[in-house]
């Protein structure tokens, strides 16, 4: 329908009282507004709300069309987000503004001569109109949350990826910052395949910084302040190796170790329960030389025999000389290993030297392969 001339020149003398209706009820009925509609904002809404709804008028009689008002109400959705306020609130403000509007606009239009039967038509036009902008403004705001959470999405990126790199601490307080994170008093580092990142990550602290583009495929989280065993608990299922609970500026150093744990065994999943082994492949050209020179007697024996009589030390260490427990691990008798260990005493006359038996230890403490 469009309105006649001079329907539409009576409620353009009432648009100012009108929008200024609106405004008020708006602020009355949706507390969100309360502080925000008032001072030099006010001012600015209400020569927003007269501007809508002289568009409307145009719109009802004929004259314009929608595009202009539904770009505004779309950055004007856009604009909620920036103030922080949810779209339930603007909203429930186009409602309340769309029944004021109504009731102060058909007052106006059955003085100046609106039929009657029109008069239900005008009242279609007028919500349509307000779902028109709604519908905008919602687009919006969803467009703007999304290109936020992007944005974020990237500055957390960027962040795990200067904690891996071990960046230095201005850098990392830089990065906190632009990406909003509220830093833990430590993280631990978990890698898992590439595509199980996301799904395990859904199940952790929200804080979680999540990489799954590293290179071999590798997924890493961060986890923030880990209770470890409820951590390894819900890892159950996942390909993962979780490294140390470390300061949070210091998460390189979990990383770290637990890409040597994957690199040493593709069955270690809790790094702390492999310590030893850790240390010992820490430096393995040292570790080399070191059993090079620490088991260099058990050279000139035949191979077997010195692969028996290494099992049999390594276990001697292990279990501090006592001979029944020694047999028991070897699944020999205890004369065997009484006879074994009178063969190594002959190779090694300063087994009793704490030195020695430190040696002795570090070079038998990772079976050899």
């Amino acid at each position: 329908m469009a309105l006649d001339e001079t329907t539409v020149t009576a409620l353009r003398a009432e648009l100012r009282t009108t929008a200024d209706e609106v405004v008020q009820a708006i602020i009355d009925e949706v507390p969100s507004y309360a502080n925000a509609l008032s001072g030099s904002m006010g001012g600015t809404i209400r020569r927003a709300v007269r501007t809508a709804l002289g568009h409307y008028l145009d719109l009802a009689s004929g004259n314009a069309t929608g595009g202009d008002a539904s770009d505004a109400a779309y950055e004007l959705g856009r604009g909620e987000v920036r103030d922080g306020r949810s779209m339930d609130a603007l909203l429930s403000a186009y409602r309340v503004g769309a029944r004021v509007a109504w009731r102060c606009l058909a007052a106006g239009a059955v003085p100046a001569g609106l039929p009657a039967a029109e008069v239900a038509k005008f009242a279609e036009l007028t919500f349509a109109y307000i779902d028109e902008l709604s519908a905008a403004s919602a687009a919006g705001h969803a467009d703007e949350l999304a290109a936020r959470g992007r944005a974020q999405e990237r500055h957390l990126e960027h962040l795990a990826r200067d904690l891996l790199a071990g960046a230095s601490p201005d850098v990392l307080l830089a990065a906190v910052q632009r990406a909003g994170w509220q830093p833990p008093v430590s993280l631990t580092a978990v890698l898992l395949p590439a595509d199980q990142a996301r799904p395990a990550y859904r199940a952790l602290d929200p804080s979680t910084l999540v990489l799954d583009d590293l290179p071999d495929a590798t997924g890493v989280l961060l986890v923030p302040d880990a209770d470890r065993p409820h951590l390894l608990r819900q890892l159950t299922d996942r390909t993962a190796v979780v490294g140390p609970a470390r300061p949070w500026t210091r998460a390189s150093a979990s990383y770290a170790r637990a890409l040597r744990a994957r690199s040493l065994s593709t069955d270690i999943r809790d790094t702390e329960d492999h310590l030893p082994e850790l240390v010992l492949s820490a430096d393995l050209d040292a570790f080399a030389d070191l059993r090079a020179r620490a088991l260099a007697p058990l050279r000139t024996l035949p191979v077997a025999t010195a692969r028996r009589l290494e099992e049999t030390l390594r276990e001697w260490l292990l279990h501090q000389g006592r001979r029944d427990e020694v047999a028991a691990a070897l699944f020999v008798h205890p004369q065997t290993v009484r006879y074994r260990m009178s063969q190594l005493r002959e190779l090694f006359p300063d087994l009793a030297s704490p030195h020695r038996v430190l040696e002795l230890t570090l070079a038998v403490g990772l079976r050899a392969g």
